[in-house]
């Protein structure tokens, strides 16, 4: 389950969540309207006396073109649309920070006065009470270990969200959302911090969220174990060979190619192992 899905599935908690008032009907509108809207994250429309949309853009790492694409994205929406546009940028890290988000751009020309501005708002996960995540939309709750929390605090902070899970959802849905948490989980620490922590977990080990945790982390490890030998005999693999290692999601494959690093006379050789 992807950021895109769990806004998706409950678009006024997430308003809630960011602080944006949920003053009408509300619901998520298709943002592929062009070539460049299609990059964006979730669009919402809040059919209010004055409807007004909701653009919501989940940034995970630092991006220095950050504000000129919000406003790309926001004069693209409001032609559109043709209602006020809200942008908000949630930040899941602090690596994701810097001087590119701090919520105004500004193109200055020889005059001390702008000729143009643009504001938009922007949440850091790592900031938020871990409370509010962990008592709100169920599609937030996979956020709360990003909040502002102690390492020493997460496993609880683990188990209330299992709790919830196990309570208020089907065990499908529930798989989707615990699984979402391990994505989240990714951004923030260590596999060891919190691997010890799920296996204790009865609910999350016989989930299939668990299933794919493990599997992932087996294809991950496959792939680097065939970039390291691949590089001890073939040196170091270009862009295109690199990418290619990193989409193999078959494990047997993977494995084999492991044995083929030893024995192969290029990466062209190595990539041909089926």
């Amino acid at each position: 389950m992807t950021p895109r899905d769990l806004i998706e599935g409950d678009p006024a908690g997430w308003l809630r969540w960011v602080g944006l008032p949920v003053d009408g009907p509300v619901r998520t509108i298709d943002s592929e309207v062009s070539t460049v809207l299609a990059e964006v994250d979730k669009v919402i429309a809040v059919d209010a006396a004055r409807p007004w949309v909701a653009h919501l853009e989940l940034q995970s790492t630092y991006d220095p073109e950050l504000p000129v694409r919000l406003l790309v994205y926001h004069a693209l929406l409001l032609q559109r649309r043709h209602r006020r546009v809200r942008t908000t940028v949630v930040l899941l890290r602090e690596s994701a920070d810097g001087p590119a988000t701090g919520g105004l751009f500004e193109e200055l020309d020889d005059d001390p006065d702008p000729t143009l501005a643009f504001r938009y708002r922007v949440v850091r996960v790592w900031q938020r009470p871990v409370e509010e995540l962990l008592t709100g939309s169920l599609r937030v709750l996979p956020l709360a270990p990003l909040a502002a929390i102690a390492p020493a605090e997460l496993p609880a902070v683990l188990h209330r969200i299992d709790d919830r899970l196990a309570q208020e959802v089907e065990s499908g849905l529930a798989d989707l959302l615990r699984a979402a948490t391990f994505l989240m989980l990714e951004l923030r620490y260590d596999r060891n911090q919190y691997r010890e922590i799920l296996q204790s977990m009865i609910r999350w080990r016989e989930s299939g969220a668990y299933q794919i945790i493990v599997e992932e982390g087996q294809l991950r490890e496959a792939r680097r174990l065939v970039l390291t030998f691949g590089e001890r005999r073939l040196g170091q693999p270009d862009a295109a060979t690199r990418e290619h290692i990193e989409s193999v999601s078959d494990l047997d494959r993977l494995e084999r190619m492991v044995g083929s690093a030893f024995t192969a006379s290029s990466w062209l050789e190595l990539l041909a192992t089926e």
